[in-house]
């Protein structure tokens, strides 16, 4: 009765201490990736920079393409004309404005 008692009391002990355990594993891993919030993994670190370097090019591009330079402008500017070779000219950065009338019916006797 005494060995039964005993493995009782060691299973409850156990399943207490497992329990503990766990909270303070994952509390600690909160804590720790808090306190490591600013340390990231290089690859991570490297995102974080391009993005950042991205931002701070577009914001000196003012509204054109990011590292877009001589060779992507000449393109443009080439493409641009075939276009408007082919579709009459105009603006082609601006939304055509389109205007509908209504067709004219003609009265039908019966």
């Amino acid at each position: 009765m005494a060995l039964h008692r005993l493995f009782q009391l060691t299973s409850l002990l156990r399943s207490a201490v497992s329990v503990t355990l766990r909270r303070n594993v994952g509390l600690s891993a909160v804590v720790f990736n808090r306190a490591a919030a600013s340390d990231l993994d290089p690859v991570q670190k490297l995102f974080v920079d391009k993005i950042r370097d991205y931002r701070t090019k577009s914001k000196s591009a003012a509204g054109g393409v990011v590292d877009g330079g001589a060779a992507y402008e000449k393109s443009m500017s080439e493409e641009m004309t075939k276009l408007q070779r082919l579709y009459g000219g105009g603006d082609l950065a601006k939304f055509p404005d389109f205007k509908f009338q209504d067709p004219k019916y003609d009265d039908v006797a019966k």
